[in-house]
């Protein structure tokens, strides 16, 4: 029963690794409700720094911020790229660099130059092994995105804007839809167009005064633009994060059930394999028997 042994051995490594499958799949259930309560908490204090700023802009028309500097042909062009720091969650990564890939492509098919901010370690060890220029990278955020980690990186990149060394920037991270769906995303950051800073009516009503600007208006706007944009990378990284969780969750019990599957055929297997043992067997006493009895 040679077979048999090895047959079991296998079933055992299997039901271990089930075990392992189904814990990941509780904790990342667990996290997953954590860093959707993350998320959404994110959004208020980018709404209201969204309308604080469009205000502002519309009190003071005559000063135009270098981060809606808008540039006819865009050459230069920064990608802000957020992934994760560890795997095992099905497909999330691929779909986001298949999606910054492409979009790579036809800048550089367009006669445009790269740089790139790399957010997670899948995306900084992936811009690495394609060639991409890596300006800045943040690894190992954790289960909570700390703002003041990101502020480093994503600088670099506003530094290069403000100053014309970059026409354009980009934001790509995976933005949460729900627990079965994640959507990757390319996103123009920079230039903040001004799509992205007009109000509705309701949003208007609320800021009915005139400020006082200090030290002065484009020393403010400025600062609050820079926030903002702050503001909308945390929140596609807390996205991601959410989208990450998700995807982990569904990739775990996907795993838990093909493993309770590939136990029953392994039973199956087994018992087929012990079955013919010991049929062999008894056919091998009753030729014995009937030799002797002949």
């Amino acid at each position: 029963m040679a077979v048999g042994k090895e047959i079991r051995g296998k079933i055992k490594s299997v039901e271990n690794t089930k075990k392992i499958t189904k814990a990941m799949e509780m904790v990342a259930a667990s996290k997953m409700r954590k860093a959707q309560e993350r998320m959404r908490a994110a959004r208020p204090y980018a709404d209201k720094i969204r309308n604080i700023t469009a205000h502002l802009s519309e009190a003071n028309p005559e000063y135009k911020s270098p981060y809606m500097r808008e540039v006819a042909t865009p050459k230069a062009i920064g990608f802000i790229v957020v992934t994760t720091d560890k795997g095992l969650c099905g497909g999330l990564n691929t779909n986001v660099l298949r999606a910054v890939t492409t979009k790579m492509k036809e800048v550089q098919a367009a006669g445009g130059s790269i740089s790139t901010v790399a957010i997670g370690n899948k995306g900084f060890g992936f811009l690495n092994r394609i060639g991409a220029t890596v300006v800045s990278h943040v690894v190992q955020l954790g289960d909570a995105p700390q703002l003041d980690k990101l502020i480093g990186p994503v600088k670099v990149m506003l530094d290069a804007f403000v100053d014309g060394r970059l026409d354009a920037v980009y934001l790509c991270y995976t933005k949460f839809i729900n627990t079965m769906k994640q959507e990757p995303l390319v996103e123009p950051l920079l230039p903040l167009s001004a799509t992205r800073l007009e109000q509705t009516s309701a949003e208007k009503s609320q800021y009915g005064w005139d400020y006082i600007y200090e030290p002065d208006a484009a020393t403010v706007i400025d600062d609050l633009l820079k926030r903002y944009i702050e503001a909308l990378v945390y929140q596609g990284v807390a996205e991601n994060m959410a989208s990450e969780q998700s995807a982990r969750m569904v990739a775990m019990k996907a795993a838990t059930d093909n493993a309770g599957t590939l136990i029953g055929e392994l039973k199956l297997v087994y018992n087929k394999t012990r079955q013919a043992a010991i049929t062999k067997e008894l056919s091998e006493i009753v030729s014995g028997a009937a030799a002797i009895s002949g």
